[in-house]
């Protein structure tokens, strides 16, 4: 066990911008590449990655700062403190068990892909503890421990399935083939497939919406640095910086939002070349079977109705949190909900008013579900001495992915009927937008729907 432990260390020490590229260098031999073709495409894909977390972390060490002083200015009192997610990943990753996510979730990717009802190499291993904490949420409330797995190997064949239907929505996004995000924070999309479908029958909700289209209709004013100073000069202005300072967070985010896309090229560069050759060698080998490399959701990054709409939020998320009646959190750390506009922004296809919608309506179950999580989150800091929580106050994570999930499954696991009744309607809607979402790509992509199993 030991072992194990080291070498889960390791990997984690290497980092998600050395040891993914060297995954991708792996694949690419494999793929037949040619070595000094392969080294490239790992090494500019390692350059992307690392170059793409530099802009998310400098958008968000400009924006986090000016919507927490906002927070502040509104001078709400509530009892549980929003760590975020940089919180939630620590507390969950001193829990004792977490290291055995790794094998658990490369096990099932194996023997999915190996009976074919996935077509989705997983190699995103950094976010394996938000498995591990579904399974500390499901242990706490349900009182065994065992069960928190069992819920955890659902979650992997889940995040799987999806990752099977979002490789054609993320190559016209991103213009990028065969990836795939099959990140645990877009399984919300899944519950909100119904809503989507009830646009497509308004036409408000058809007309093209995505910053492309903005373009043509607002000039330039919807291009990326000029949309980004606006949003951010008018941040700084509610936040209540001043002028000189709102001017700085407006160039902050002007900068951001025009290097995004800038860095989402290298990611096509490197993985262009990887994919294409993954394509020829399964042509040959496997009867042109179909392989989806799955990766962390910053390969959305690029993609500016993203970033929008996560502004847009904050001052909806604040309204909430002083509105809702037994609300006991206050958007802080997680104030930017990159967990919902990861799952809209493949959604909606980067339609920007739909986008606005989905986090609007969402942002009530996200700050209740935060609120309900606050007591186990806090006994997970206060047994695992993580995070100090001050007396009185509960810790918490305003803006919790696939909490939807964690919730239904953990009451269900607690033998409660509701909760059982809540798991099989969450079951029942996922493969409802999994059949229903793969026939659209279908008609969309003029690729042959193939609907009868679930199967890829």
């Amino acid at each position: 066990m030991d072992v194990l432990t080291n070498i889960v260390q390791y990997v984690l020490n290497l980092g998600a911008s050395v040891f993914v590229p060297i995954i991708m260098l792996i694949i690419g031999i494999c793929a037949r590449m040619k070595f000094k073709d392969a080294i490239s495409a790992a090494i500019i894909f390692g350059v992307a990655f690392a170059g793409m977390n530099l802009v998310v972390g400098f958008m968000l060490d400009s924006i986090s700062p000016a919507a927490q002083a906002f927070a502040k200015n509104t001078g709400i009192a509530l009892t549980a403190v929003d760590g975020g997610w940089t919180t939630g990943a620590s507390i969950t990753w001193a829990w004792p068990l977490a290291f055995l996510i790794f094998p658990i979730t490369i096990g099932v990717n194996i023997v999915m892909l190996a009976l074919k009802w996935t077509k989705t190499l997983n190699v995103d291993m950094w976010n394996v503890w938000g498995k591990a904490f579904t399974a500390i949420m499901v242990s706490y409330i349900s009182g065994n421990v065992y069960l928190g797995f069992v819920v955890v190997v659902i979650q992997i064949i889940i995040e799987l399935k999806i990752g099977d239907i979002w490789g054609k929505e993320i190559e016209e996004l991103t213009g990028i083939p065969g990836v795939t995000v099959p990140h645990h924070m877009t399984i919300i999309a899944s519950l909100l497939y119904p809503i989507n479908q009830l646009m497509d029958k308004i036409p408000l909700f058809n007309k093209k919406m995505d910053a492309d289209a903005l373009k043509e209709k607002l000039g330039v004013f919807a291009e990326n640095h000029v949309m980004g100073a606006i949003v951010g000069f008018l941040l700084g202005l509610v936040a209540g910086y001043g002028v000189s300072k709102s001017l700085i967070l407006a160039v902050q985010a002007a900068t951001a939002l025009t290097l995004f896309p800038m860095v989402s090229k290298l990611f096509m560069q490197a993985l262009s070349p990887i994919s294409e050759a993954i394509s020829e060698f399964m042509r040959k080998h496997f009867n042109n079977r179909e392989i989806l490399i799955g990766l962390d959701w910053p390969i959305l990054a690029g993609r500016n109705e993203l970033w929008v709409t996560a502004i847009l939020l904050i001052p909806v998320e604040l309204l909430f949190a002083v509105i809702l009646p037994g609300n006991k959190v206050l958007p802080f750390g997680g104030i930017i909900n990159l967990s919902i506009v990861v799952a809209v922004v493949l959604l909606a296809r980067g339609n920007l008013l739909r986008m606005v919608v989905y986090g609007i309506i969402t942002t009530p179950v996200f700050l209740y579900l935060a609120t309900f999580f606050a007591p186990y989150m806090t006994r997970l800091a206060q047994e695992t001495h993580a995070v100090k929580v001050p007396a009185g106050s509960m810790l918490t994570w305003s803006t919790m992915e696939n909490g939807e999930f964690k919730f239904a499954f953990s009451e269900a696991m607690a033998g409660k009927w509701w909760g059982m009744l809540l798991a099989v309607v969450w079951i029942a809607l996922f493969v409802y937008f999994y059949f229903g979402r793969k026939k659209e790509n279908a008609k969309r992509y003029h690729e042959e729907a193939q609907t009868e199993g679930f199967e890829s």
